[in-house]
């Protein structure tokens, strides 16, 4: 009798799991989800498609992707619009992406493995690496291009370089720089109808063949202000990078690839690809008076270049959408997707938790910035709904994401054109309606 008590109960609880809905685990993404298990209903997804459909229309944008997953279960991914205008060639979520500064995060979360093996601190001062570092801020500029400097009051550290505080690069110096690869790039493109698009190296303004030429020949400039005392883009990216390969002894992308792209199966995400993918890249357009002006294809051309060699931590990467969504939920997850850990917890909330920015700085008030990617709270945040758990960035070219622990969910939001701000709001408001 116990033996057929036993039997119907465990025949009770397999048909009870069967009848559950399916839901993600903790590993992966599932795109077989059910939509009303998830807290949502087609009605919803419908007002995203139509608001995306609509910049599509009204010719905002060329092509749109829009992603969005609760709990790991994937309630939306649909692309709009075209990657390729002039021949009518429909986009997909398989389209590749420029995704510019999105590249970012995924070093520091590569420079954060190198933390976790204790080969480096956060708080490590980077000269203790790179002993050719500047102790010294810029103060003026002289006459023949030399600057008057004074010792730094704090040395930089590896969360400086993470929250783009380090001063590399950065006023009087950044000034002159900028000044010196216009006039480098103005000599380039005479007499031909070329332009320099974002992110892009010309041979004039830059020769280097690796990252290590260009730091090494931006340490020999002292800093534009006190580490941590200010908040500078980009340039601090670069020398993570940089150090990423001093400290592990690969190359930049060797290492982020066996580390991040590997393990969490973004096999669609390179700085590099065969000449054969070109044509899974979305065409650049830009919105100028209300129509669609074709752009150059330079970036996606370059990302099929036969020299390979040079490899930025602030840009360079391209890729689709589903790939990046692997990286949000591992971080989501904090630090666990595809069946592997490339972070533990504690050092996602390292990241994500802890404003390294002074209260007041040149991004504007309530700008914070973690290790890696910007902070939300109750002063700045793109839409209301989003918490102040909620963390974020994105690329120049209108690629944006965020990770929402507090409403256990992801959204990505994915342009081929200079950022368009006033498009992404709305849509990112849409996503969080979803679960209303």
């Amino acid at each position: 009798m116990k033996k057929i008590f036993l039997s119907l109960s465990l025949l009770a609880a397999f048909t009870s799991t069967m009848a559950q809905p399916k839901f993600a685990t903790k590993q992966s993404l599932n795109y077989q989800t059910d939509l009303k298990a998830s807290g949502t209903n087609e009605a919803k997804t419908k007002r995203i498609d139509s608001l995306l459909q609509s910049f599509v229309d009204q010719k905002k944008a060329s092509s749109i992707v829009g992603f969005v997953a609760k709990g790991g279960n994937v309630v939306y991914n649909k692309a709009f619009g075209y990657k390729d205008v002039e021949n009518q060639i429909p986009a997909s979520v398989d389209d590749y992406y420029i995704l510019f500064s999105q590249t970012k995060a995924i070093v520091t979360v590569a420079f954060m493995t190198l933390v976790e093996k204790g080969l480096v601190s956060v708080d490590d001062p980077v000269s203790k690496y790179f002993p050719e570092i500047s102790d010294k801020v810029a103060t003026s500029l002289n006459d023949d291009g030399t600057f008057e400097t004074r010792p730094v009051k704090t040395p930089m550290t590896f969360a400086h370089l993470m929250s783009h505080s380090s001063g590399l690069g950065a006023g009087l110096i950044g000034e002159a720089r900028r000044a010196e690869m216009a006039k480098k790039n103005a000599a380039a493109t005479a007499g031909t109808n070329a332009t320099v698009t974002p992110g892009q190296r010309t041979g004039a303004a830059n020769t280097a063949r690796y990252l290590k030429d260009d730091m090494i020949a931006l340490a020999k400039s002292p800093l534009g202000f006190d580490p941590g005392s200010e908040w500078n883009y980009h340039t601090s990216s670069n020398m993570l990078g940089y150090m990423v390969e001093v400290i592990s002894g690969k190359s930049l992308r060797e290492y982020v690839k066996s580390t991040v792209l590997g393990p969490l199966g973004m096999n669609d995400t390179d700085w590099y690809f065969e000449p054969s993918a070109l044509g899974r890249f979305v065409k650049a357009y830009s919105y100028i008076d209300g129509k669609l002006v074709p752009q150059p294809n330079r970036v996606s051309e370059g990302a099929v270049s036969p020299v390979q060699t040079y490899v930025q931590a602030g840009l360079g990467l391209n890729g689709t959408i589903g790939d990046y969504a692997k990286f949000c939920q591992m971080l989501l997850n904090k630090g666990e997707s595809n069946g592997k850990r490339i972070l533990k917890p504690e050092t996602i909330e390292l990241m994500t938790k802890v404003n390294r920015l002074p209260a007041v700085n040149s991004s504007g008030k309530g700008f914070q910035f973690g290790l890696g990617f910007e902070l939300y709270n109750v002063e700045k945040k793109p839409v209301p709904e989003v918490s102040n758990a909620a963390f974020a960035w994105g690329g120049a070219y209108g690629t944006e994401y965020i990770i929402d622990p507090e409403n256990n969910m992801i959204a990505l939001f994915y342009l081929n054109m200079p950022k368009r701000d006033p498009l992404y709001p709305q849509f990112l408001s849409k996503a969080y309606q979803l679960f209303k």
